[in-house]
């Protein structure tokens, strides 16, 4: 891939100071996904970072799945979160849950109660939001705050056990009603849920509050630094605030340190968002090749390789931006250019009838897979009378400075015959059935004894060995940059209903084999993918990126 200069990474930056200084004698991260939905690419930013500079530094990085909210989590999720971090490179050194600490939690939520820093609150979900007050205006303590250490113990219990309804009362943390921080005011710590668990079942009838559970869920796993991103930014004093209340030692404190979340142009990146549009059937699922979803983007055809490298060059920073998704698609390109075969595949065609190529005749041409790795071996492509071309490449009335096929110009044929166009049969309608040609048998492979220059070369198939392919044109989701920018928060309206155009094309013999997953060039068409549903009867392409690159003209137009 060619050389891109990589962004900055502030967080590598104060691994290593803490590193030099004695700080921190090693570096251990996490990445900590709520199994509520499937990753997306923002996700894969996150699973870089932490990783990444774990792997940097010799150092490890645990998977722990923040299961605190069993309503919206399941193990199917898990599945696919743990898929999607094997495939992007990455191998976590422990796997753990939220769910691990439950009793540990509980046992400090019961200390914090005896110290009197937590209390049980039986005000409304309403009472508890209206009293918390607001940035211009201090909160009013409720009437249980002061309730004995002994009672809120006793109904803390009871509320582990399932005695009350859910909403009847919380466990809170006492801090400080008119502190500027709202995160400050007197934090939910347990809420009642009585809803089964993916995985403990129906122990629990109350789960604890994020805020309170991932911070002391990093200190038990002796994280050093728990990297998270910036709307969290206000959320690091209550973090370091549970650790410190619990007096747990400096080497079981680990540093919070936020990043700028990726924001692409033309996607949302919320899985409550994402998982509307499946719900609603306005995508085929979650791993739909027109979703921002890892399993999604893996489908359409993007790799790890160049996913990582994407998220090493817009780097890690402070400030909020947008990228252009076009620069995710550069590095998909530039790593599939390097890497994958080239082939012919023909989406649009139509039919070619070369007059004065002897019927029943069959060649087969050699051609390589690649025009500089050698390595990646030959193909027989078969050359017949009838042939497939790109609609696009013919044209009945062409203007001046069109060099592809038109009625009295010569083309060559990629790796075969330089053709001429003498005519064109039409239906009744207008419509084109067929366009005539003729060949020049002294020009095989493409060359011209005589010296003439053949202004365009154009890719071909034999109509005879031609297979079947189903090519679906994946396109941007949405029709403006930003589908978030209005007020009135309707994202949906700007769906792009060309965002897969499903076309019956045509792909050469050899690639009658080739299995799911399946990356190449359809040369001067754009590079595809081989869909999961795809079999030898029914061959599925996905257009992963085009040939042409939207983000070297961006760069090219901004100097």
């Amino acid at each position: 891939m060619a050389e891109v200069e990589a962004g900055k990474n502030f967080v590598r930056e104060i691994m290593e100071d803490d590193l030099r200084t004695g700080n921190r004698d090693h570096i251990a991260t996490r990445f900590p996904p709520e199994p509520n939905g499937y990753l997306h690419i923002g996700h894969a930013k996150s699973i870089c970072t932490n990783f990444g500079l774990a792997k940097e530094f010799g150092g490890t990085c645990n998977l722990r799945f923040d299961d605190t909210d069993p309503v919206k989590e399941s193990t199917d999720y898990c599945d696919s979160i743990r898929h999607d971090v094997e495939w992007m490179g990455f191998q976590w050194a422990n796997e753990y849950y939220a769910s691990d600490y439950f009793d540990q939690l509980y046992a400090w939520a019961q200390e914090l109660i005896r110290r009197g820093l937590a209390y049980v609150d039986e005000q409304t979900a309403e009472q508890i939001s209206e009293n918390r007050g607001n940035f211009y205006r201090p909160g009013v303590p409720s009437p249980w705050r002061d309730r004995p250490a002994e009672e809120s113990l006793d109904m803390l219990e009871r509320m582990k056990n399932g005695e009350f309804e859910e909403g009847h009362c919380v466990l809170r943390a006492k801090i400080d009603m008119a502190h500027q921080n709202m995160n400050m005011r007197d934090p939910l710590m347990y809420r009642i849920k009585k809803v089964s668990h993916h995985r403990t079942g129906n122990k629990w009838c109350i789960y604890p509050m994020y805020d309170f559970a991932h911070g002391l869920s990093d200190s038990i796993e002796g994280i050093t630094h728990s990297v998270c991103t910036l709307e969290f930014e206000d959320h690091r004093i209550l973090y370091d605030w549970f650790i410190d209340a619990l007096g747990l030692p400096h080497e079981k404190h680990p540093q919070q340190i936020e990043f700028a979340k990726l924001n692409l142009t033309y996607i949302v990146l919320s899985k409550r968002r994402l998982l509307s549009l499946v719900k609603e059937g306005l995508v085929n699922g979650w791993d739909d090749p027109r979703m921002p979803t890892i399993s999604g983007m893996r489908r359409r055809g993007f790799t790890a390789e160049a996913i990582r490298r994407f998220c090493e060059v817009i780097g890690v920073n402070k400030r909020d931006t947008t990228v252009e998704f076009a620069q995710l698609e550069h590095c998909v390109r530039e790593h599939l250019n390097e890497t994958v075969p080239r082939v012919m595949g023909v989406t649009k065609p139509i039919r070619v009838l070369i007059e004065n190529y002897p019927e029943g005749q069959v060649e087969w041409f050699d051609a390589p897979y690649s025009p500089t790795d050698p390595n990646m071996g030959t193909r027989k492509v078969p050359f017949s009378r009838e042939l497939y071309i790109e609609s696009a490449d013919f044209m009945e009335d062409a203007p001046a400075k069109f060099y592809r096929l038109t009625p009295g110009r010569e083309v060559r044929l990629r790796y075969a015959y330089v053709i001429k166009c003498v005519g064109v049969d039409k239906d009744d309608a207008g419509n084109i059935l067929q366009v005539r040609c003729t060949y020049d048998p002294e020009t095989r492979g493409g060359s011209t004894p005589d010296g003439r220059k053949i202004k365009a070369t154009i890719h071909w198939l034999s109509r005879a060995h031609a297979l079947p392919a189903e090519c679906r044109l994946i396109n941007a989701l949405f029709t403006v940059p930003n589908p978030l920018a209005d007020e009135d928060g309707d994202f949906k309206k700007y769906l792009n209903p060309n965002s897969m155009e499903i076309l019956n094309g045509f792909v050469e013999p050899a690639l009658a084999d080739v299995k799911p997953g399946y990356h190449c060039q359809f040369e001067r068409v754009a590079y595809f993918n081989v869909d999961d549903d795809s079999t030898p009867e029914h061959l599925i392409f996905n257009r992963t990126v085009t040939m042409s690159d939207d983000w070297a003209k961006i760069v090219k137009r901004n100097g």
